[in-house]
């Protein structure tokens, strides 16, 4: 099977893993991933709460269409093209200038708070990633050692793997961090 190959599907009788019981895996994983981020939602702050409503708010095409009515006619009122109406930005767009300033200011600390909490989120679920990968990557270990043992025991003719040993053992995290630091390092040298 190549990479990008989809396994075959598995016929009634077949040996593999009962669809059903995937499904239940696969559910109960999805519910619990879910009710994670109720709970992230549930255990906002108000603060947090609020910069999100408005992030969202202005981050939506609504927000875009209000604007661009507010400052068409903030323009087409003080440029005089409505001759009822009298203009009354005494010096021209000083002050729609200044409101869209201060409105910036605030609209980018929203969006930063939002930012924040967010990347806050990425990290921890970055941190879960890491975890389960090691976890699997300590099992996978255990497994080739648990089928190396078997094989032998079985006296399985094999062919000589040189990289078994290496597989064998136990990924230390730390020394994988200080080897990218030192390629990454070495690289900028270069």
């Amino acid at each position: 099977m190549k990479v990008g190959d989809r396994p075959a599907p598995v016929e009634p009788g077949q040996e593999g893993p009962d669809r059903s019981e995937v499904e239940g895996v696969v559910r109960r994983n999805i519910q619990a991933l879910l009710e994670v981020r109720r709970e992230q939602e549930r255990t906002k702050s108000f603060q947090e709460a609020l910069a999100d409503k408005i992030t969202g708010f202005t981050g939506s095409m609504t927000f875009v269409f209000l604007h661009a009515a507010f400052f068409g006619g903030w323009l087409v009122v003080n440029t005089g093209v409505v001759p009822f109406i009298k203009p009354f930005d005494p010096f021209p767009f000083v002050m729609l200038a200044m409101i869209a300033s201060v409105e910036a200011i605030f609209l980018s600390t929203f969006v930063l708070i939002s930012q924040n909490r967010m990347q806050a989120l990425a990290d921890k679920r970055a941190d879960l990633d890491l975890h389960v990968n090691l976890l699997a990557e300590h099992e996978v270990t255990r497994l080739v050692e648990l089928v190396d043992g078997i094989s032998r025991h079985l006296q399985v003719p094999r062919r000589t793997d040189p990289h078994l040993e290496e597989l064998k053992k136990d990924v230390h995290p730390e020394m994988v961090l200080e080897e990218i630091e030192r390629v990454q390092h070495d690289a900028v040298k270069e």
